[in-house]
Protein backbone atom coordinates (compact mmCIF):
# COMPACT_ATOMS: atom_id res chain seq x y z
CA UNK A 1 0.00 0.00 0.00
CA UNK A 2 0.73 3.33 -0.67
CA UNK A 3 2.90 4.82 2.57
CA UNK A 4 1.20 7.98 2.37
CA UNK A 5 -2.43 6.44 2.60
CA UNK A 6 -0.98 4.49 5.60
CA UNK A 7 -0.04 7.26 7.42
CA UNK A 8 -3.00 8.91 6.79
CA UNK A 9 -5.22 6.34 7.75
CA UNK A 10 -3.45 5.87 11.29
CA UNK A 11 -4.74 9.24 11.85
CA UNK A 12 -8.16 8.16 11.51
CA UNK A 13 -10.42 8.06 14.69
CA UNK A 14 -7.55 9.98 16.57
CA UNK A 15 -7.80 13.42 17.76
CA UNK A 16 -6.89 15.26 14.20
CA UNK A 17 -9.61 12.75 12.37
CA UNK A 18 -11.87 15.58 10.66
CA UNK A 19 -12.73 17.21 7.24
CA UNK A 20 -9.24 17.96 6.35
CA UNK A 21 -7.73 14.54 7.33
CA UNK A 22 -10.89 12.52 4.99
CA UNK A 23 -10.12 15.23 2.19
CA UNK A 24 -6.06 14.64 2.38
CA UNK A 25 -6.71 10.76 2.56
CA UNK A 26 -9.17 11.17 -0.55
CA UNK A 27 -6.48 12.95 -2.78
CA UNK A 28 -4.15 10.16 -2.17
CA UNK A 29 -6.51 7.39 -2.99
CA UNK A 30 -7.50 9.43 -6.12
CA UNK A 31 -3.36 9.71 -7.17
CA UNK A 32 -3.42 5.78 -6.48
CA UNK A 33 -6.15 5.07 -9.16
CA UNK A 34 -8.78 3.93 -6.17
CA UNK A 35 -11.85 5.91 -7.00
CA UNK A 36 -14.20 4.35 -4.78
CA UNK A 37 -12.35 4.67 -1.64
CA UNK A 38 -11.70 7.93 -2.60
CA UNK A 39 -15.44 8.74 -2.58
CA UNK A 40 -15.73 7.13 0.69
CA UNK A 41 -13.40 9.69 2.25
CA UNK A 42 -14.83 12.78 0.89
CA UNK A 43 -18.32 11.73 1.56
CA UNK A 44 -16.70 11.30 5.36
CA UNK A 45 -15.51 14.86 4.72
CA UNK A 46 -18.49 16.43 4.03
CA UNK A 47 -20.25 14.56 6.48
CA UNK A 48 -17.61 16.61 9.20
CA UNK A 49 -18.51 19.68 7.20
CA UNK A 50 -20.89 19.69 5.02
CA UNK A 51 -19.61 23.25 3.80
CA UNK A 52 -16.21 22.48 2.80
CA UNK A 53 -16.46 23.14 -1.43
CA UNK A 54 -13.60 21.42 -2.51
CA UNK A 55 -14.63 18.40 -0.95
CA UNK A 56 -18.03 18.21 -3.06
CA UNK A 57 -15.90 18.76 -5.84
CA UNK A 58 -13.68 16.32 -5.15
CA UNK A 59 -16.69 13.78 -4.15
CA UNK A 60 -17.96 14.33 -8.34
CA UNK A 61 -14.77 14.12 -9.47
CA UNK A 62 -14.13 10.75 -7.26
CA UNK A 63 -17.67 9.12 -8.25
CA UNK A 64 -17.35 10.42 -12.16
CA UNK A 65 -14.01 7.93 -11.94
CA UNK A 66 -15.94 5.32 -10.39
CA UNK A 67 -18.77 5.87 -12.90
CA UNK A 68 -21.52 6.22 -10.72
CA UNK A 69 -22.80 9.56 -12.67
CA UNK A 70 -25.86 9.89 -10.86
CA UNK A 71 -24.41 10.21 -7.55
CA UNK A 72 -21.72 12.59 -9.22
CA UNK A 73 -24.26 14.90 -10.58
CA UNK A 74 -26.12 14.75 -7.07
CA UNK A 75 -22.73 15.87 -5.53
CA UNK A 76 -21.95 18.56 -7.73
CA UNK A 77 -25.16 20.12 -7.75
CA UNK A 78 -24.97 19.92 -3.41
CA UNK A 79 -21.36 21.20 -3.65
CA UNK A 80 -22.67 24.07 -5.94
CA UNK A 81 -25.67 24.91 -3.42
CA UNK A 82 -22.53 24.85 -0.71
CA UNK A 83 -20.03 27.56 -2.95
CA UNK A 84 -22.85 29.78 -3.68
CA UNK A 85 -23.97 30.33 -0.54
CA UNK A 86 -20.59 30.51 0.96
CA UNK A 87 -19.72 32.86 -1.68
CA UNK A 88 -16.62 30.54 -2.98
CA UNK A 89 -17.40 31.57 -6.58
CA UNK A 90 -14.70 29.73 -8.34
CA UNK A 91 -15.27 26.48 -6.81
CA UNK A 92 -19.27 26.68 -8.09
CA UNK A 93 -18.33 28.00 -12.07
CA UNK A 94 -15.71 24.84 -11.58
CA UNK A 95 -18.48 22.17 -10.26
CA UNK A 96 -20.93 23.77 -12.86
CA UNK A 97 -18.42 22.82 -15.81
CA UNK A 98 -17.78 19.43 -14.47
CA UNK A 99 -21.72 18.88 -14.11
CA UNK A 100 -22.20 20.28 -17.84
CA UNK A 101 -19.30 18.07 -18.91
CA UNK A 102 -20.77 14.99 -17.16
CA UNK A 103 -24.53 15.03 -18.32
CA UNK A 104 -23.48 15.55 -21.93
CA UNK A 105 -21.09 12.74 -21.48
CA UNK A 106 -24.48 10.60 -20.22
Amino acid sequence: MNPRIESLEKLLGGPRDGALLRFSLGNEYLKADAPRQAADCFRAAVDRDPNYSAAWKALGKALTQAGESAAAADAYNDGIQVAEARGDIQAAKEMKVFLRRLQKSA
